[in-house]
């Protein structure tokens, strides 16, 4: 971040990416017409100068001084994540939930330094890597035991530490950015290849905390697939795992990292596996006229040993939400690269597999040899959107609408019923609460055994609604939506992470006896209960 170009208190990136007033009122046209119902009104957002924080409970302790602060912005601007209920309150000016203090710390030492004065003034201890958590996975949440809160901010662990040419292995540290990180890599002609969505203002601590999903819709589709080990700070000590290109030896002590989301302890830095940066790229979009067969296309490619990197299927509303087809077609975009070799047969078999499924690629695949980016047609409008979603969702939040996506992934002979269960509560649920709404449906990730379908749903606000009665409307959609993928036997997550928001599902989901093995760990690594209250387990 730099003075010239702030990130946005309140709102999704960047602060200059806020539209202006014409480009609201065309949007706010463009929802009356998909939900037929009134444009919504244009709002404006609580400025940052009237937002009135309570006074810190706390006074920066001696031992922090160098690197902590209870300054009011530092603590206002670590208030939220970026989910719909974060953006509706900060929108609406409520920072009643900031942090008491933000600690910046420069290495593991000052780290355990915060720990141990958090665990002498009973304070909770929030990791923040970008801040960028859509399920409360950031909320500086107190409880009866602890009566302040301190954000524990990584962004001055930032550095590519070691780079191993050999193995394809880097180690980095845990609060790199997604573009810092690839920058640093770059003149080792070696990139991670994980691109989140939120890749520009997430770190790679939170993806490790989080299980992040990436850039590859097949194969290495999380973090977890690129973690090689990782050192983390707890309040009882520091947890080292060896580098190894894998292990039969016992429970994998990454695995218990991996997801953790900041409950045991601080990533500080993290092994990754590495790849060779692209050279060779194919890819092509196919049109289905039924998204019955799109699926089933789909599926067959999952299965066919290919890989692709790209197996991104969009149904009809989904891909004219994000102007990539208008004639309710459903979008099945494909992409293959390598650094090794060309990929016209990879791609011919693929497209063959979807034009046996009743697809259709009228524009013929694009093969490309060089650095160039993925681009053209369908995949190019796909992109844009894709990385423009999260800015749409914080100008619809301006206008009063109720916009969120969640996700889920079962197995291939349970999609029909998952997708029916979740389509008949979401409609029923935009119908109460908002009166009206829409909905669509992607895969974000495939699988031999099962996809990952990704929802979008938008309705309509209460037109005198305030930050509660909005996230109220929002809570009863995402109520039954999560509802809905338990009862249908689904995952509550596939990559947002569990989170506050997610709870209940997790809880429902897991075994017994393993949620009282994660307190049994916890009660080991934070016997105070210090770190990241109410996320996995109480």
């Amino acid at each position: 971040m730099t003075d010239a170009r702030r990130r946005s208190l309140w709102g999704w990136g960047w602060e200059d990416r806020f539209p202006d007033d014409d480009a609201r009122r065309a949007l706010a046209a463009q929802v009356a017409f998909l939900s037929s119902g009134p444009a919504p009104a244009l709002r404006a957002p609580v400025p940052e100068e009237a937002i009135a924080l309570a006074p810190s409970r706390l006074q920066v302790p001696p031992s922090l001084a160098d690197f902590t602060t209870d300054d009011a912005g530092a603590r206002a601007r670590r208030t939220h994540g970026r989910g719909y209920p974060d953006l509706v309150r900060g929108f609406h000016g409520d920072f009643s939930g900031a942090p008491d203090l933000v600690a910046r710390p420069r290495d593991a030492r000052e780290i355990e330094a915060v720990l141990e004065a958090a665990e002498r003034l009973s304070a909770v201890v929030i990791p923040w890597g970008g801040g960028t958590s859509v399920v409360g996975g950031v909320a500086p949440r107190r409880g009866p035991r602890h009566q302040a809160a301190i954000t524990l901010d990584l962004g001055a662990l930032d550095r590519v530490l070691e780079v191993d040419p050999i193995s394809r292995a880097a180690r980095v540290q845990a609060g790199a950015l997604g573009p810092a990180l690839e920058a640093q890599l770059a003149p080792h002609g070696f990139t991670l290849r994980h691109f989140p969505q939120s890749f520009e203002f997430s770190s790679l601590g939170g993806w490790i905390a989080t299980r992040a999903g990436g850039h590859f819709a097949t194969l290495y589709t999380h973090i977890d697939d690129l973690v090689e080990a990782v050192t983390m700070v707890t309040p009882r000590g520091r947890w080292e795992t060896r580098r190894l290109p894998a292990s039969g030896a016992g429970p994998d002590p990454n695995r218990l990292v991996l997801g953790s989301e900041g409950i045991l302890g601080v990533i500080t830095d993290a092994w990754v596996r590495l790849q060779a940066r692209p050279r060779w790229r194919a890819q092509a979009s196919v049109t289905f006229a039924r998204f019955e067969d799109a699926v089933e296309a789909t599926r067959a490619i999952a299965q066919s040993g290919l890989y692709p990197s790209n197996c991104r299927l969009l149904d009809g509303r989904e891909a004219l939400l994000h102007r990539v087809a208008f004639d309710g077609s459903s979008v099945l975009i494909l992409a293959f690269e390598s650094h090794d070799h060309p990929l016209q047969p990879w791609l011919d078999r693929a497209l063959a597999i979807a034009t046996a499924h009743g697809g259709a690629c009228p524009k013929g695949p694009r093969i490309s040899d060089g650095e160039k980016a993925d681009g053209g047609d369908a995949a190019g409008a796909w992109k844009a959107a894709f990385l423009d979603a999260p800015y749409l969702q914080t100008a619809l939040v301006s206008l009063g609408v109720v916009v969120d996506t969640f996700e889920t992934a079962c197995t291939w002979d349970r999609f029909t019923a998952v997708h029916a269960e979740i389509t008949a509560a979401v409609e029923e649920a935009l119908r109460r609460a908002c009166g009206a709404g829409i909905w669509s449906c992607r895969f974000t990730h495939v699988y031999p055994d099962g996809p990952a379908p990704y929802y979008t749903f938008i309705g309509p606000g209460r037109a005198d609604g305030d930050a509660g009665a909005l996230v109220e409307q929002w809570g009863e959609v995402k109520r039954a939506a999560s509802e809905a993928i338990a009862r249908s036997g689904a995952t509550a997550t596939h990559h947002h992470a569990v989170g506050r928001v997610h709870r209940l599902g997790y809880d429902r989901e897991r075994p017994e006896l393993f949620a009282a093995a994660l307190r049994a760990v916890k009660a080991t690594v934070d016997p105070a209960g210090l770190l990241n209250p109410g996320v996995l387990i109480d």
